[in-house]
């Protein structure tokens, strides 16, 4: 989960108190990033494709993480005024590769948008090379 607390450092908002929603319950993102802003002090709510009334959840986030598996599930004009969306989401849509979030109309609301394609994979290949950079050093001083 070191991609999506370095996603949320880079976007420049401080999560305490904040409202934060997670889209997607699975183990290998959902869940994870739900304890790691519960541990940054965010008011965390943790939803998925069966939620009932997502749209009001989503209306409310200060942060909102989608990792759903599900294209364009949320709707631009749900996203919260200034907020933060990290669009774990990839999706071939026609085509074409496509987030969770209706990204055209939700980069009018937020703050800040992770675009996919081109946002979260690059901040991912960059953690594997500092972890690869780290896993050398610690190699080569035996420690």
């Amino acid at each position: 989960m070191e991609l999506i607390d370095e996603a949320l450092r880079l976007s420049g908002g401080s999560l305490e108190g904040k409202e934060a929603v997670v889209v997607g319950h699975s183990e290998i993102v959902g869940r994870p990033v739900g304890m790691l802003l519960l541990d940054r002090l965010a008011t965390t709510t943790v939803c998925h494709i069966a939620t009932k009334d997502l749209e009001k959840h989503v209306k409310r986030a200060d942060v909102l993480v989608v990792a759903a598996g599900k294209p364009k599930l949320i709707k631009g004009e749900w996203v919260k005024s200034r907020s933060i969306v990290i669009d774990v989401g990839i999706n071939v849509e026609e085509g074409k590769v496509v987030g969770d979030v209706e990204f055209d109309t939700a980069k009018e609301r937020a703050a800040f948008i992770s675009p996919v394609p081109g946002g979260v994979g690059p901040v991912t290949v960059m953690m594997v090379m500092k972890n690869t950079v780290e896993a050398f050093k610690l190699q080569r001083t035996g420690g």
